[in-house]
């Protein structure tokens, strides 16, 4: 495994239709495409509510309507898009990957590894925060279906006013329906997404031309002047209004966590040549109408339209609104996958629903948790300015966290001074401090939820990872050396006898004795001809090539048909492990292999409390009670489920 430091560390892996010429990355049209439909959703979605959201009365905060707090409000606006997506995403965070995979969990993995090596407790303490951060995102991925489709489906309002009324149970049919496919799985929807896309971003585009031609004395605001000029000479009223306009930055982190999926050229490319410049001219275009007719205040981006355009603009901000909820749903399910993998949630259930895209998964106890939980806040909130209030933070919050990990991980990969790094960094989370005091004024207002969400998430992902060190340790005890354990029985210690076929016995490690094959021989007596002892690792990358998927070995005994083999997988790869068992090599076996009916072995353990626990008694009883959203463990490995045995022991914790 290369290491963290060394220049050939984070080399890509092939991305889909990419590919490489005279050593030059190769970025396809189609993959351009791709990216727009999959990554930009919630960042291009974001002129829909965030210009109203700054002015609306109804805000504690409310930003008074003037001249100079337009120019300042759309200054600030652009130039926070270009400072915290251009520039801390695009131009820097997504130089670091982690063999090709980009994200907070990516920066986790990297943070993890070099701690291990080398013991570093700032490392620790980071890659801590940063499972906060991934905690916050499932709170993020709760609020954007909802603010998202909401938004939309309020133009309704502006079109016709009467509808009004239809607005929260129109959004909630949407939402339903959008969770109740999400098991048939994204590929044939997919198809469509770039192009509706491109189509959203060429209207809002479009739109933001015309408004931009009523009022051409907009694009001043372009210069930063504006912008620092409001938040020096009006600090009282900008510093509030940022709370608002972070809404501008939300789904920058899918440009990140994407990039293994579709490579930094393509996503950097289709971010600087269309989603950029057409989310600038709508946020543009919206001030030039508000200033020309203060009354369009109410609902900037849907007045913008032409009358006659107003009902296709509502369709089509629907559809890229659900279009933004999809991705962002589908990232709740790669990052739980992940969590599971890297040890910080139960194995979970999951299906792929496409045999030829990796990263399509479906994760049903996911889904329906997150369908329940957006269903709460379109009947709780009932609008997307109020909900705004909320989503500031998970977004803000997630930011700064990647912005702390992305200068940690640069300084320990690229070596450059730390007097640079850090003048870099300061800047940047200067920005971010202000974005996430300024949300901290709303705590009161809704700004508490995501920090609640994202606390919770926080809690039963660390204390899983307690709780499964603890009974791992344990286990530990009970099973004893594996070598140990096979010298008695090449010894005569145990009288057992051969019989024909082949057993597979699951176990964490290649050092101690799985507790099935404990009791196999001690109270049954009896060994198979071929006794595979199989542990399955999961590596702190993406996906692992197929020449190092297996490790064999004889423990000291080649002719004894008993062999240990560990199976290495990527976080983002489904094991398969019959499939890996078939590249065994024949010298390590007792005769034939016959897998096709192998018996499988699984130690199952039942959890107990204990009298003198190492967790505190809450802590203990949220772990046992987490298990019981562990998947089937041989459904998660793939094994037949008719060649399968559980052998059960009691653990206390």
């Amino acid at each position: 495994m290369a290491d963290l430091e060394k220049p050939g560390y984070g080399r890509r892996t092939p991305t889909v239709g990419g590919g490489r010429a005279g050593g030059r990355e190769v970025v396809r049209l189609a993959v351009v495409v791709g990216a727009l439909g999959v990554v930009f959703g919630d960042i291009g979605t974001s002129p829909i509510y965030t210009m109203q959201t700054v002015f609306d009365p109804a805000d504690p905060h409310p930003v008074p309507m003037s001249t100079a707090n337009v120019f300042g409000v759309v200054s600030l606006v652009f130039w926070s898009v270009t400072t915290i997506v251009t520039v801390t995403y695009v131009l820097l965070a997504m130089r670091v990957d982690n063999d090709g995979e980009g994200g907070i969990m990516a920066l986790i993995t990297l943070l993890r590894r070099w701690a291990a090596r080398e013991g570093r407790r700032p490392a620790v303490v980071l890659a801590t925060l940063g499972v906060f951060g991934a905690a916050l995102f499932f709170g993020d991925s709760m609020i954007t279906p909802a603010i998202s489709v909401l938004s939309a489906v309020e133009g309704l309002k502006v079109v016709q006013p009467e509808l009004g009324g239809s607005v929260v149970p129109i959004t909630a049919v949407i939402i339903v329906v959008l969770f109740a496919v999400q098991r048939r799985g994204t590929a044939a929807v997919g198809r469509v997404f770039g192009p509706v896309m491109i189509a959203w971003f060429l209207a809002i585009a479009a739109c933001g031309i015309a408004g931009i031609a009523r009022y051409p004395d907009i694009l001043e605001a372009l210069s930063p002047s504006y912008a620092l000029g409001f938040l020096a000479g009006r600090f009282d009223v900008a510093f509030f209004a940022l709370a608002a306009i972070v809404l501008a930055v939300t789904g920058a982190e899918a440009l990140y966590a994407d990039m293994g999926h579709f490579g930094r050229r393509a996503i950097t490319r289709a971010w600087l040549l269309l989603v950029f410049p057409a989310c600038a001219l709508s946020y543009l275009g919206q001030g030039a109408l508000i200033l020309s007719d203060p009354a369009t205040i109410s609902s900037p981006f849907f007045l913008l339209v032409p009358s006659w355009g107003r009902w296709a603009m509502v369709l089509l901000a629907t559809a890229a609104t659900v279009i933004a909820s999809q991705a962002v749903i589908t990232g709740a399910y790669s990052v739980a996958a992940q969590a599971a993998r890297l040890g910080y949630l139960p194995r979970l259930r999951i299906t792929h629903t496409s045999e030829t895209t990796i990263g399509q998964i479906y994760v049903p106890w996911i889904n329906w948790l997150l369908m329940v939980s957006v269903l709460i806040l379109v009947f709780a909130f009932r609008s997307a300015v109020a909900l705004a209030f909320a989503f500031g933070m998970a977004v803000i919050a997630t930011i700064t966290i990647t912005t702390l990990l992305f200068f940690y991980v640069a300084h320990l990969r690229w070596g450059t001074s730390r007097w640079l790094l850090g003048a870099g960094a300061a800047v940047l989370l200067v920005i971010d401090v202000l974005f996430v005091a300024a949300n901290l004024t709303k705590l009161l207002h809704g700004a508490w939820l995501p920090l609640l969400v994202g606390l919770t998430a926080f809690t039963v992902m660390t204390t899983w990872n307690r709780g499964r060190q603890i009974v791992s340790a344990e286990r530990k005890k009970r099973e004893g050396s594996l070598r140990e354990f096979v010298s008695q029985l090449h010894d005569g210690t145990y009288p057992v006898q051969t019989v024909p076929g082949t057993a597979v016995f699951l176990n964490r490690t290649g050092e101690t004795a799985p507790l099935a094959l404990r009791a196999n021989v001690q109270h049954n007596q009896v060994r198979h001809q071929n006794v595979i002892i199989l542990s399955v690792e999961t590596s702190p990358v993406p996906r692992v090539p197929a020449t190092d998927r297996l490790t064999v070995d004889d423990l000291g005994y080649a002719d004894d048909g008993i062999t240990h083999v560990t199976v290495r997988y990527g976080y983002t790869e489904t094991p398969d492990l019959p499939a890996a068992l078939r590249d065994l090599p024949a010298a390590y076996t007792e005769g034939p292999l016959d897998l096709r009916h192998a018996s499988y072995f699984l130690s199952k353990v039942e959890l107990g409390r204990s009298a003198d626990s190492r967790m505190p008694g809450w802590r203990r009883r949220l772990f046992m009670a987490t298990t019981h959203v562990a998947a089937d463990a041989a459904e998660h490995f793939s094994l037949p489920r008719d060649h399968t045995v559980v052998m059960g022991s009691r653990i206390d914790v």
